[in-house]
């Protein structure tokens, strides 16, 4: 028997949807959409269990991270009750349903206690580089430390368990009983939408936003990979370091085009940006132009008598390390990729 939450809809509007109240059941949504189809049709389904406060078949469903966003029901929606909006809230939640910590919910839905966060990591990047007498040689011997350490400790303390819990309440939870070699004939889906998101490329009129995104995603796994692996503000090896810069270049360059579109606010994506989103768009932003220019600084010799700069870098760094990554904004890049591969895994025959 469905249990129903009377208090859900409150509850969702701290995480950004709008009056969704509005809809009258008239499937403009559902029929607009180039994603949905008979076997898994949506954004309608969720704005019914929404409005029932169905918690359980939301937590179990897998189809908000089916949606992309494109922003056509939103457009056709003829009471505004902007259904886009509720998918992106709808993740908002599952996001905070995920994560063990309950930070995700709180700073989700609690702007001061996400500033506050935010206050604390700067603090503690002072407070590391007066232990360390303000001394650029060891800063980044240590800065580059911690990227090593804070991958590993994000990955294993935080995303292992909330994937686990995302498993728990979309797989068995649902009822789906999958053979092991589901797991593994299933895996090529978990790349290709980790690295390409294909399905996005499916949205009518989103071919130029998928390959921003494709472009974006690879250039930051890439700077991730050459920062940290290759230690690109260590190296002397001229392709990493030119390769370093191409890279971070192309995040300055994208991200700049999404903080554009969301001031400008002519995409039905960027009408209704929500602190996380902003935070998420200006810190990469901020993270691909201040690699660059400290990679540059060092090139010049200058970076001595400006330390100033690698400790912005560094406080950009650790914020977005530390607070966006595991409970921002990023991990819907996650969580999204596993969406499709859990998706695979229970269509597929026992």
């Amino acid at each position: 028997m469905a249990k129903v939450n009377p208090e859900f809809a409150s509850e969702l509007i701290k995480y950004g949807v709008g009056d969704f109240n509005e809809c009258f059941n008239c499937g403009n949504c559902t029929a607009t959409c180039s994603l949905s189809t008979n076997d898994s049709s949506f954004p309608r389904e969720m704005i019914r269990y929404t409005t029932l406060g169905l918690e359980d078949e939301i937590k179990t469903s897998l189809k908000p991270w089916e949606c992309y966003y494109c922003g056509e029901c939103t457009k056709e929606c003829p009471r505004q009750a902007n259904p886009g909006e509720l998918m992106m809230s709808l993740r908002r939640w599952l996001t905070a349903q995920y994560d063990w910590t309950g930070f995700s919910g709180l700073f989700y839905k609690y702007l001061p206690a996400f500033l506050t966060a935010m206050v604390l990591v700067f603090a503690g990047v002072l407070f590391f580089a007066n232990l360390v007498n303000w001394e650029l040689e060891r800063m980044l011997h240590y800065g580059h430390l911690f990227e090593m350490l804070a991958i590993a400790t994000v990955f294993v303390v935080i995303f292992i368990p909330n994937l686990l819990r995302m498993w728990r309440f979309s797989v068995i939870k649902a009822g789906v009983k999958a053979p092991l070699r589901n797991y593994f004939t299933a895996l090529g889906d978990l790349f290709v939408h980790m690295f390409t998101q294909k399905r996005a490329k499916d949205c009518d009129d989103n071919h130029f936003r998928w390959l921003e995104h494709l472009v974006l995603v690879i250039a930051y796994l890439s700077l991730l990979f050459t920062t940290v692996f290759l230690n690109w503000f260590g190296t002397e090896n001229l392709f990493v370091i030119i390769l370093g810069y191409l890279e971070s270049a192309f995040i300055f360059i994208i991200t700049v085009d999404f903080v554009k579109d969301r001031i400008q606010q002519k995409k039905a994506l960027a009408k209704n940006s929500k602190p996380s989103d902003w935070f998420f768009v200006i810190w990469l932003l901020l993270m691909g132009l201040t690699a660059f220019l400290v990679r540059l600084f060092i090139d010049l010799n200058i970076l001595e008598s400006n330390k100033w700069l690698y400790l912005f870098h560094l406080m950009v760094l650790a914020q977005w390390a530390l607070i966006i990554v595991p409970f921002g904004k990023w991990t819907h890049f996650l969580y999204r990729s596993f969406a499709m591969y859990f998706a695979k895994i229970k269509s597929m025959k026992s």
